[in-house]
């Protein structure tokens, strides 16, 4: 059950218990209603009645979308659990318009799935009216938004862990970089210590939001669903804008980037690799990791057609188009899904081109989920409705004693 029929039959069931209360009250004194109570029962019961009708309608609209969802992912050979326009989806679209609807400027909760993870930087503001669109409000507007497409941050479909915390406040976690080691002691001899090594990793709680403002006639106005493009689009600007310093960040004052704290595994003799360059690759991450569900590769479109070309000594392609299903790789190399992010570098001398490794090495902290909010008062003297978008998140790669190696090209 989603959470706003949820909400909404706590809603119902409140409402019922106040009109028995009223009943159980006469009943208890053996008298009959007075007229005030009489109004009172009336409005809680047609507020039960208002109540099941919406939640009637929600589940309604959430059957129909998965029925969609299941057919086109029949038509499209996709598994059943593919994400296309899914009844999450839709009823994220159904609470804005309920928000909008009771006026209410209740948080909505933006969850972030990612099949494997078992998930610009800085503040933008941006106005949107009828105007932006070149005139979205006619009577013949198509029913649907035709969205543009682009890449997407994929270090969260990678496999990188995701711990959810209810507060901001920094999180140790202690992470072991070298383990104890046995040998053989002789016969009444001194037992030679061997203490692990253990350093902490602190994540922090960085935050990535902007505002979207809608004036009342695009949002009423508009033939298709611009509250439900809205909060998908939220959602990907917040992944992608911490996506980046996932891959390249710092470490100070934003998240620490995966190139800078991956080991080299390889060093290219030219800028591009090799196939046996990228065989050694593989070879040089240890083989726990290596064979872990959550091993794979990241690279950029442009690495990865440059990878696409490389053949084996019997002419046969190293890259397999077959794709995971549930994965959203765009492939297999060696046997493992290969994601693509646009942050990575491209192949170039001294570039980190290609990452491969155990990416649930790699820690995102996330301070409860994405938030998406409305405000009318914001912008109340230009009748504009403010939405904000929240996510406060860190990460870094917690083990780094060889769990995820880079390849560097070397010179041209």
């Amino acid at each position: 059950m989603s959470e706003l029929v949820r909400r909404l039959h706590e809603r119902r069931m409140q409402a019922w218990r106040s009109a028995k209360a009223i009943l159980d009250r006469a009943d208890g004194e053996r008298r009959d209603l007075t007229t005030a109570e009489e109004a009172e029962f009336d409005a809680h019961k047609e507020l039960v009645e208002a109540l099941d009708a919406r939640m009637q309608e929600l589940i309604e609209k959430e059957r129909r979308a998965k029925e969609t969802q299941e057919t086109f992912a029949k038509i499209l050979g996709q598994e059943p659990g593919a994400r296309n326009m899914t009844a999450t989806d839709t009823m994220l679209a159904a609470e804005f318009r309920d928000r909008i609807a009771r006026n209410s400027r209740e948080p909505i909760t933006v969850e972030w799935r990612d099949a494997r993870s078992g998930f610009q930087p800085g503040i933008e503001r941006r106005s949107i009216t009828t105007g932006t669109g070149g005139g979205l409000t006619g009577t013949t507007f198509f029913n649907r938004l035709v969205m543009h497409l682009t890449e997407m941050s994929a270090i969260l479909a990678a496999g990188a862990t995701v711990v959810t915390t209810e507060t901001g406040e920094d999180l140790v976690i202690p992470a072991s970089t070298a383990l104890s080691t046995a040998s053989i002691v002789p016969e009444g001899a001194q037992i030679p210590m061997s203490d692990p090594g253990v350093a902490p990793v602190t994540l922090r709680s960085y935050k990535y939001g902007f505002l979207v403002q809608v004036s009342g006639e695009l949002a009423n106005d508009t033939a298709f669903d611009l509250l439900d493009f809205l909060a998908r689009e939220a959602a990907q600007a917040l992944a992608n804008g911490a996506g980046a310093h996932f891959i390249a960040g710092t470490g100070s004052g934003q998240p620490s980037g995966v190139l800078t704290a991956a080991t080299v595994g390889v060093t290219g003799a030219g800028p591009a690799p090799t196939a046996d360059e990228l065989i050694d690759l593989y070879h040089s991450v240890a083989e726990p990791y290596a064979r872990s569900q959550a091993a794979g590769w990241l690279m950029s479109n442009a690495t990865l057609a440059a990878v696409r070309k490389l053949k084996d000594n019997q002419g046969r392609y190293l890259f397999d188009v077959d794709i995971p299903p549930g994965t959203g790789a765009a492939g297999t190399l060696l046997g493992r899904p290969v994601f693509v992010d646009p942050n990575m570098p491209t192949v170039a001398p001294g570039a980190k081109s290609i990452l491969f490794g155990d990416w649930s090495r790699y820690v995102v902290r996330s301070v409860r989920e994405m938030r998406f909010e409305r405000s009318d008062d914001f912008a109340f003297d230009r009748d504009m409705v403010t939405f904000r978008a929240l996510w406060r998140v860190d990460g870094a790669l917690v083990d780094t004693t060889g769990a995820i190696k880079s390849f560097i090209g070397g010179g041209a």
